[in-house]
């Protein structure tokens, strides 16, 4: 079936005529996740905010678009029912918008909730040949640029921030192939001398404290399991293990 007949059934006949649909399309920008962003601004009732909203969901799902986000203000509240009846929902407001997204393909939703803040992790896993996992990315700002990076990801809503690196090196490391493009093991050397890894000082330093452990036996931070009186939930002080041992050992010979 052809684009324009497409367009015909969704439409309908008040914007096609002689085999040509000519109708408007919302504005739109890409998201950077494969998804595009519709910031409404001028007035539009909701008879012809359907026919093109309707004809926009047609365009983005043939160019393989993903999540659909449209930010309607207090003054375009009226096209609220309209867009949740075309399948859009609430995803966050503010005082003076509301979010509402959808899911156009048939896979996985990976649209994230609504949060205060975001918590991203990385996950360096070295082999005893001083190899380093690394993946290259199929989508984001990653994509088709040849790097080989580490695993990466954000923990999701009340999520343990561990679990959450474990999660995401699984779901990349067993090629996801939403979000992966290739997965290999990598001489750590050669990850690090990357131009990408070299450019960005917080790559450098990552990358140096992991060699720092690896052959200079730094101790660094890390996790040790303990009780709160604020929560049940599991909770962890970050601390230099090996320093404090030290120091109980001097005070208590």
């Amino acid at each position: 079936m052809s684009v324009s007949m497409d367009l015909r059934e969704v439409v309908g006949s008040q914007v096609c005529g002689n085999g040509v649909c000519n109708t408007e399309l919302l504005p739109a920008i890409n998201d950077g996740h494969g998804g595009v962003i519709v910031e409404m601004k001028e007035h539009m009732d909701s008879q012809t905010f359907v026919i093109v909203l309707r004809a926009s969901m047609l365009q983005w799902k043939q160019q393989g678009k993903k999540g659909v986000w449209i930010k309607l203000p207090i003054g375009l509240v009226h096209l609220v029912e309209t867009t949740v009846k075309e399948g859009f929902r609430y995803h966050h407001a503010e005082p003076s918008y509301l979010m509402l997204v959808s899911w156009i393909p048939n896979t996985p939703n990976t649209i994230p909730a609504n949060v205060t803040h975001r918590v991203r992790v990385g996950a360096i896993i070295l082999n005893d040949k001083r190899e380093v996992l690394t993946v290259q990315e199929k989508s984001g700002r990653f994509r088709g640029t040849g790097i080989w990076k580490i695993p990466t990801g954000v923990v999701d809503e009340g999520e343990d921030i561990f679990m959450g690196a474990i999660r995401e090196v699984r779901e990349e490391t067993g090629k996801q192939e939403l979000e992966i493009e290739a997965v290999q093991w990598m001489p750590f050397e050669e990850y690090a001398a990357q131009p990408f890894a070299q450019k960005h000082e917080l790559f450098k330093y990552i990358n140096e404290l992991c060699l720092a452990k690896v052959d200079r036996d730094y101790a660094g931070f890390s996790p040790r399991p303990t009780l709160s009186m604020f929560s049940d939930q599991p909770s962890y002080l970050y601390l230099n293990n090996k320093d404090l041992d030290k120091s109980r050992s001097a005070n208590n010979p």
